[in-house]
């Protein structure tokens, strides 16, 4: 399969996920800054979940760069991954209004690990797809670096059900941010 299309396809969920995610955020009660601040657990959440789409996006469009066609099990990859990412709305609206709750948290720690799990694949499938590539078997040594902000999520599960209930949340910034860096170096470093 072309890519053009495929990535079009991608690029478009990503911006009406985008549009829903910043739809779910509550307004401010009154126009001061105290309601502002009161709000800042939406607003880490929310830019927890847009930096995360903006990486899967931005890691996209430079891997799609490098290629000219995809096979099936990639589309069916992205698939999948799509259904997950169409559900960070719903879970970032759920854990900005139950911090402290475990389930919230779970269920948000267990969607960025399926989605950094769903990217890893994906990135994989695309260079099995692509065997003959320099570009991607030069990258595809460094690939297990992308495993780190899954580590740092299992760090923040840890917190959660021991001594810390925001963990989860606040490890999926820290992992966010890690995986945008090792994105950013890897397509730096070439």
């Amino acid at each position: 399969m072309q890519t053009n299309r495929f990535e079009t396809f991608i690029d478009a969920i990503i911006a009406i996920i985008i549009t829903v995610l910043i739809l779910k955020i509550a307004q401010p009660a009154e126009p001061t800054l105290s309601a502002i601040w009161d709000l800042k657990v939406f607003y880490i959440a929310y830019l927890i979940s847009f930096l995360t789409l903006f990486n899967i996006w931005y890691t996209n469009h430079n891997l799609f760069k490098k290629i000219d066609n995809i096979d099936n099990t990639v589309v069916w990859i992205y698939g999948i991954m799509t259904f997950i990412i169409s559900l960070i709305p719903y879970f970032t609206t759920w854990v900005a209004l139950n911090i402290e709750a475990i389930p919230a948290e779970t269920m948000f720690g267990l969607l960025f690990v399926s989605i950094n799990i769903l990217h890893i694949l994906s990135v994989k499938a695309i260079y099995k797809s692509n065997p003959y590539n320099k570009e991607l078997q030069k990258a595809d040594k460094n690939i297990y670096y992308q495993l780190i902000p899954e580590i740092i999520i299992f760090i923040g599960f840890i917190l959660t059900y021991t001594i810390y209930r925001p963990g989860i949340y606040f490890s999926c910034l820290i992992a966010i941010v890690m995986w945008i860096f090792i994105s950013w170096s890897e397509d730096n470093g070439d």
